[in-house]
């Protein structure tokens, strides 16, 4: 393996960084099944609130009374945001644009779920407004995902990947979890090329963490499930280094990599520690140097 190079500060990313722009995040906290490992804010069966919150969220942004300027970049983050139609993040969209406005190149993101979308989705999100998708493969092996608590498969997401590019999406992101206690060295190479033979743009590569309250630390805890090795995910991430090289992927910050030109603005603003509006509950917000948050619950 070859030594661990410095990131590569590209041209989109040296641009956005001398003038990085300003950033909505929008988050969506719904989910089908939440994941072993996860801890963000986000909520199973509430098929009930899916209209009301939409509703909530238009409100939100139309009553915001502080500064506004053109928005850069919009995330749409969860949860599971593709749960939703895709005409509801488009109204969302929508209301930002009316609200603040939007540049005529910002990136807009939703995450995706590949059980949840098909070519036909990515199609009416297109038509909505949206530009950019982010699609949690996490691994390609089926022990793996069974373990993570993901309720894919590895063929779904694979197919999520092409059905974006079929659909006319030129901006696809991969997400992708490394250092599993059930994740053998081959098969994370495996995973890796699985997602490299699809060609997206960008792909994310994050090191398992175990967050305090939740199923898989409980696992841990009583012993049930051995813990993570540093070790093991330090050459993790050398493989990933080596691999998305090879590829032609450049690596612009520890845990991202982008094809020229294809840089997440959006996440380069939270990076920088520059401005951007969260929306939604327990969405978070950053200007000059102050930060705030919503209420966590969606009822609320």
């Amino acid at each position: 393996m070859s030594a661990l190079r410095a990131p590569v500060e590209t041209e989109r990313a040296g641009e956005w960084l001398e003038e990085p722009g300003f950033g909505i995040y929008v988050h969506i906290p719904f989910c089908q099944h939440r994941c072993h490992y996860c801890d963000f804010n986000t909520y199973e069966g509430r098929d009930d609130l899916h209209e009301v919150y939409v509703d909530a969220l238009v409100a939100e942004i139309e009553t915001w009374r502080g500064p506004a300027r053109p928005v850069t970049s919009v995330f749409f983050g969860g949860g599971t945001p593709t749960l939703l139609p895709s005409d509801a993040l488009g109204r969302v969209l929508d209301a930002i644009g009316d609200r603040f406005g939007l540049a005529h190149d910002a990136e807009i993101t939703a995450e995706a779920n590949p059980e949840t979308v098909d070519a036909p989705y990515f199609e009416r999100l297109l038509g909505a407004g949206l530009n950019r998708v982010s699609i949690g493969v996490q691994s390609l092996v089926p022990r793996v995902l069974l373990g993570l608590g993901r309720t894919h498969s590895p063929e779904a997401a694979v197919d999520a990947i092409a059905a974006a590019r079929a659909a006319g999406f030129d901006d696809v992101n991969a997400d992708l979890i490394y250092g599993s206690p059930w994740e053998r060295p081959e098969e994370w190479v495996a995973s890796l090329r699985g997602v490299i033979d699809q060609s997206p743009d960008h792909v994310s590569a994050y090191a398992l963490t175990i967050e305090e309250g939740t199923p898989l630390s409980t696992l841990i805890r009583t012993g049930r499930v051995r813990d993570v090795d540093p070790d093991v995910q330090a050459e993790r991430y050398e493989t990933a280094v080596d691999l998305l090289d090879t590829a032609g992927y450049e690596r612009y910050e520890v845990s991202n990599w982008a094809r020229p030109g294809h840089e997440c603005r959006h996440n380069q603003l939270y990076w920088g520690q520059h401005d951007y509006l969260g929306f939604g509950c327990a969405a978070h917000s950053h200007r000059a140097g102050r930060r705030w948050w919503n209420l966590r619950t969606p009822e609320r």
